[in-house]
């Protein structure tokens, strides 16, 4: 069955591993935790596939949900042993951001404040480095949020804080929109993008990057020269597969991330149609693992 017949039937194919698709496809985006490794471990078989990709001349390129800039996650990739030759390039929401900031191309972008309260995993501030740009440390002298992390597990823990921003009319800009990532113990983790849906709820206006925007996918298709023959591989349906969906190519839902425990087992095409439909997003394909 061809791409477009699954589009009009969602139907889902079941696969072994990305073997089927070297023939079909020539891109290759690929998300980060949940597919390739978990922060700390690489999953099986995930750098057999890389590799295999590479020895059939595949344009691959690392589309993540991370706060952080490029540069972080290249990094990260080479002290899990993926070298940069496996990859054409990483694009992170967090370098989005700071594309944005540096150089404004858009009303939201050129219409900010120089002030900033951030909400972020730890020290670093590469997202904001050399764009100008002040850090503060009370919503009450900030101009607008840059939510790029979490440092609380709690959503209460920002209530204050948000509500303080909502009463300025503050904007907000997430630098990762996802809402949970998998831990390598298995456990789900609160993500920037769930304090952002909720400063959202609250009636906040937030400006969100990465996946499932159109301006991550306009980018890939810039440096792979086209997204005619991509798929989009990753472990959230409300992100990865969305986003595949709304670019208008295939997709391949890696079944033991994000959904691991909501999806049947074993794995079939009926099971992965339900939660496709509960989530808004059927992928084209599924798989237990992203391997060869």
């Amino acid at each position: 069955m061809n791409d477009q017949a699954n589009a009009v039937t969602g139907a889902v194919t079941i696969l072994d591993g990305i073997a089927p698709l070297m023939a079909r496809y020539d891109t290759f985006l690929l998300d980060q935790w949940g597919v390739i490794h978990d922060g700390v471990n690489v999953h099986p078989g995930a750098l057999d596939a890389m590799q295999r990709l590479q020895a059939a001349g595949k344009t691959v390129i690392i589309l993540s949900n991370s706060g952080k800039r490029a540069s972080e996650s290249h990094s990260r990739m080479e002290k899990l042993g993926i070298s940069r030759d496996l990859y054409q390039e990483i694009v992170t929401s967090g370098e989005l951001v700071h594309r944005n900031l540096a150089a404004p191309a858009d009303a939201f972008y050129a219409g900010l404040g120089r002030k900033f309260l951030m909400f972020a995993w730890d020290t670093d501030r590469g997202v904001v480095e050399g764009t100008g740009f002040e850090e503060v440390d009370r919503v009450e002298n900030a101009e607008f949020i840059l939510c790029a992390g979490t440092d609380h597990q709690e959503l209460a823990a920002y209530e204050a804080e948000l509500q303080a921003a909502l009463k300025r009319n503050l904007p907000m800009i997430c630098a990762n929109p996802d809402r949970v990532s998998v831990q390598p113990d298995g456990s789900l983790k609160m993500c920037p993008g769930a304090v952002a849906e909720a400063y959202q709820t609250m009636g906040g206006q937030v400006r969100w990057h990465g996946k499932p925007t159109e301006e991550v996918y306009r980018i890939c298709g810039e440096i792979a020269g086209s997204l005619d023959r991509a798929i989009g591989v990753g472990d959230s349906l409300i992100h990865d597969i969305k986003g595949a969906n709304d670019a208008g190519i295939a997709s391949l839902l890696i079944c033991g991330g994000i959904h691991g425990e909501e999806i049947e087992q074993p794995i079939t095409a009926a099971g992965i149609a339900r939660i496709g439909a509960q989530y808004g997003a059927t992928p084209t394909y599924a798989a237990a693992l992203f391997q060869a």
